[in-house]
């Protein structure tokens, strides 16, 4: 801290001069609206004053807070003037934007704007409709659903909401799914209960081209992970820029990859380099679709009744797949209880019961022993699911399922749309 304080130099902010204070992020409170936050660049605020708001459309009106709040540690503390170099924020300002500058009434003097990177990504949030609705959440409803949705929107910049043609469905568009896996486990926290999606990204058409969002990611990885690394990036269409060794026995790796290539990747360049690697990614761009991405080549085991998982069942799915749900975890039909080892889905009877006879004990059961299953936590659910499947989020639990849950519905689909490939 004294190093900082020695070398750093301060802040060049002169407090006699026209006030330029610049927003870079936005805050939402419900009791005085929304909060403006940013550092001071020059000049002071003070309360019960006039100043000017230069907009992104380069109008400029006169504003007045309602507030002024300086920060001390991570709590805000108010008061009536603030100084060049502070980190402040106000309140009282509508339609206040990131990049917005507010100045002088006289003589305003905008600084350089900022931008917020565009949404790459987009999942639907739908109502939860499945059979055991309403058990564990506490907010429950469409109505629910949405004024939460738009409350984040208020607070975090970089998270858009859209309608959909379904009243219990909406379009929530972000920067990543890390962002939307923290999002979706706020919610869950606060006792939400609904269901989402695979995510997909979001697309343009460009000079008549299909063309998608791009990132630039930046790897520090040990020398003998280097390979690894590099296989994994390459077959979700990773393109390298730069490779240099830090001759300290990591090497720093530059990667053009594709947004939907990024999508579940971080879990596994953990796994793959034991937890000492560091990733970061920058938002570089649209550029023209890079191609198909192999996806999971396994299908699914779904559950073909509501009950209770039995191990004498889960004895039976050995040889077909692991499963993703504990003995005695109650399923519904329609739900995916584990991961098949072929592709193509297969509905199982995980509930099937041992029938009993006279030369059997009620007790032979307890000495089987069963394969652990494989637990899955929020970003390996989002990670797993197919476009015809759901992550299902309530407070207690996490589960997987079909957005059909009836399998005469799920037939009759699967075959219509092996028809329009026969088609095609």
């Amino acid at each position: 801290f004294d190093t900082i304080i020695s070398r750093i130099p301060g802040p060049k902010a002169n407090d006699d001069s026209i006030p330029q204070f610049l927003v870079t992020n936005l805050d939402y409170d419900h009791y005085v609206g929304q909060i403006a936050i940013g550092r001071l660049a020059n000049g002071t605020l003070e309360m019960n004053k006039d100043y000017s708001l230069c907009s992104a459309e380069k109008t400029v009106h006169g504003v007045r807070f309602s507030a002024l709040y300086a920060f001390q540690g991570l709590r805000k503390k108010r008061v009536d003037v603030v100084y060049s170099g502070d980190i402040i924020a106000l309140s009282g300002v509508e339609n206040i934007q990131i990049g917005d500058t507010v100045s002088s009434m006289e003589n305003p003097q905008p600084l350089a704007r900022i931008h917020v990177d565009e949404p790459t990504i987009s999942m639907i949030f739908y109502v939860n409709n499945g059979p055991f609705a309403g058990v564990e959440g506490k907010f429950l409803t469409s109505r629910h659903l949405q004024e939460r949705l738009d409350n984040e929107t208020k607070g975090n910049v970089a998270i858009r909401v859209e309608k959909t043609d379904r009243a219990d469905a909406f379009k929530v568009c972000g920067r990543g799914e890390l962002q939307m896996a923290v999002l979706i486990e706020t919610m869950r926290r606060e006792g939400f209960e609904f269901m989402v999606s695979k995510p997909n990204v979001i697309t343009k058409m460009i000079n008549g081209r299909l063309q998608e969002p791009v990132e630039r990611i930046f790897i520090d990885v040990p020398e003998e992970f280097v390979g690894t690394v590099t296989e994994k990036l390459s077959i979700r269409k990773g393109r390298m820029r730069n490779l240099y060794n830090t001759g300290r026995g990591r090497i720093h790796l530059e990667f053009c990859i594709p947004s939907r290539g990024l999508i579940s990747f971080r879990s596994h360049f953990m796994k793959e380099t034991k937890g000492t690697g560091v990733m970061n990614t920058l938002f570089e761009g649209y550029d023209t679709w890079f191609g198909t991405i192999p996806q999971r080549a396994t299908g699914s085991l779904i559950a073909d009744r509501t009950g209770r998982v039995t191990g004498y069942a889960s004895l039976g799915m050995v040889e077909r797949g692991e499963l993703f749900v504990e003995v005695n975890t109650q399923v519904y039909a329609g739900m995916v209880v584990g991961e098949r080892n072929r592709n193509g889905d297969l509905e199982v009877n995980i509930a099937r019961e041992k029938k009993l006879t006279n030369m059997r004990s009620s007790t032979s059961d307890a000495t089987v022993t069963l394969r652990p299953p494989r637990l899955l936590s929020l970003d390996q659910c989002i990670e797993f699911i197919a476009e015809d499947e759901l992550v299902e989020v309530t407070p207690k639990s996490i589960r997987l399922r079909k957005m059909e849950l009836d399998i005469q519905k799920r037939n009759v689909l699967r075959k219509r749309e092996n028809q329009a490939l026969m088609a095609s």
